[in-house]
């Protein structure tokens, strides 16, 4: 531990904090907490999805899948940014046009039944605890190599920090972390893929000629095979990432922070353009890891890959860049776990507490003190699973949130929006068997069973071939809406899909007379 580390480490902690005491003195009523009041402009809450979608998977994962894997990593980038295609065109403006603070309100402005709300807290819950895991293992994993401080320790120090954030700051405070660490994380990103093409001669046939004989790959590097060898294996995670997106509860509450539709398809254009620049100076961050690093070092200090951008950065920069590096990443998990915690918060307090057991009949001061606690507990369960989970590749963590979300969350969107017959049943048939075949699968796939002892969490032949199962599990998330519905009646709580459709495309809440 040095003093350019612990400098850096402070400059960013102090920064963030003080955002979050100016962000408290403005968030008092429940639409503060959970949505800094719809008062983002389109840029901003542009800048704020980069932020919060930009997470420990993407910096620190997708640069290690790319160094271990070569173009089989670069699979996450391509998934990952094709997916906001959905979102734009499928989901944004119906959403914020039906919603209010969270996706449950979406889907409960046609279902006003109580069961399908709770459902969709249900998956919200399971799919944030799937993502938090994984920005705290990269958490835990970087301020080990950068601090020298214990993995157990960082995972704590990251916890205490993004539970202050959330109950003092709420959706203010979390937004504009992810705004300020969003523009860190390009410069930063930008300045590792100079040095790098300045290695190259600025040449990206050098860089690829290079890389090509870096690794024991051999030209095999360049090509899909190293790491998804089966057809349906890679299918699977690209179903996933593809259509992960827009099921995605943390992403989908950041439509509610602006005023109106219109704001927040603007926001999805800002928001793909800083992605997809992004996402392509990944794949030089993980080729110049493979080439200036190398693999042997790269396992070492973390068997999945995850401290390649670090220290690629100390082997061009010194320590000082690797120090920025480092804190920019530490800022991007801050941010990412900050925005989980408070969808989660939301989940517990907004949809089950007020609107499930109180049925709507709470004070803003009710709820925001239900969210503050609900926010403290959703942290304490995610530290402990995370303390488990160090061995763990972060993007792979991260593809299965996508998987649960794909399957348990965007057949109910969709057919809530598009669908005249969908029904009561329906919805809850599909989050239920969704998140159930999700969660099934991935229990017995190579992705928690191996026969290596220590490999991963469990030590056994895995029943399951895949490591993600989106392939089965979004067929039956679609089938189970289906059946569910042609097999029920519809309920009595239901509002007229005429109403439903007249609001999600004009955003209107009365049908005018």
């Amino acid at each position: 531990m040095d003093f350019i580390s612990v400098a850096i480490f402070v400059g960013v902690i102090g920064l963030t904090l003080g955002v979050t005491y100016w962000a408290a003195k403005q968030t008092s009523t429940a639409s503060d907490f959970y949505t800094a009041g719809g008062s983002l402009t389109g840029w901003q809450n542009g800048l704020a999805i980069a932020g919060d979608y930009l997470s420990a998977a993407s910096f620190l994962g997708i640069a290690g899948a790319v160094a271990l894997n070569g173009y089989d990593g670069f699979y996450y980038s391509l998934g990952w940014l094709t997916a906001y295609l959905v979102v734009l065109f499928l989901v944004a403006e119906p959403l914020r046009n039906l919603g209010k603070f969270t996706m449950a309100d979406m889907i409960g402005s046609r279902f006003a039944a109580k069961k399908v709300r709770a459902a969709a807290a249900l998956n919200t819950i399971t799919i944030v605890l799937f993502y938090m895991i994984a920005q705290l293992v990269g958490a835990g994993a970087l301020i080990k190599l950068l601090l020298g401080i214990d993995y157990w320790l960082s995972v704590l120090i990251v916890g205490v920090m993004m539970t202050v954030y959330v109950l003092f700051g709420g959706m203010t405070a979390t937004s504009w972390v992810q705004i300020i660490k969003a523009v860190l994380l390009m410069i930063g990103t930008i300045v590792i893929a100079f040095l790098v093409l300045l290695r190259t001669n600025f040449s990206f046939t050098s860089l690829f000629e290079k890389v090509a004989v870096a690794t024991k790959h051999g030209e095999s590097y360049l090509h899909s095979g190293v790491l998804y060898d089966h057809p349906l294996g890679l299918i699977s995670v690209l179903m996933a990432l593809f259509l992960g997106t827009a099921g995605l509860p943390h992403i989908l509450m950041r439509f509610f922070t602006v005023k109106d539709a219109k704001t927040a398809r603007s926001s999805v254009i800002y928001a793909v353009w800083i992605i997809g620049a992004f996402y392509f100076i990944t794949m030089i961050l993980g080729f110049g890891a493979a080439i200036f690093v190398g693999e042997e070092a790269i396992v070492a200090e973390n068997a999945a890959g995850n401290m390649a951008a670090p220290m690629l950065a100390a082997v061009l920069g010194g320590n000082a860049l690797e120090s920025f590096v480092a804190a920019v990443a530490f800022a991007t998990i801050l941010a990412v776990v900050s925005g989980l915690v408070l969808t989660g918060a939301s989940a517990i307090a907004h949809d089950l507490y007020a609107e499930v057991f109180k049925k709507g009949k709470v004070t803003d001061k009710q709820q925001v003190t239900a969210a503050r606690i609900a926010a403290i507990s959703v942290a304490v369960l995610s530290i402990i699973l995370a303390l488990g989970s160090e061995k763990l590749n972060v993007a792979f963590l991260v593809s299965l949130a996508f998987c649960v979300a794909a399957a348990a969350n965007l057949p109910t969107i969709l057919l809530t929006i598009y669908w005249k017959r969908f029904n009561t049943t329906g919805a809850i048939a599909s989050m239920l068997t969704g998140l159930i075949v999700s969660l099934v699968l991935v229990g017995v796939s190579p992705s928690v069973m191996s026969p290596v002892e220590g490999a991963t969490l469990i030590t056994g032949n895995p029943i399951f071939p895949l490591t993600n199962p989106a392939i089965i599990s979004i067929p039956a998330g679609f089938l189970a809406a289906y059946i569910g519905t042609i097999l029920s009646a519809r309920g009595k709580e239901e509002i007229d899909y005429a109403e439903i459709k007249f609001k999600a495309e004009t955003g209107y809440r009365e049908l005018q007379n």
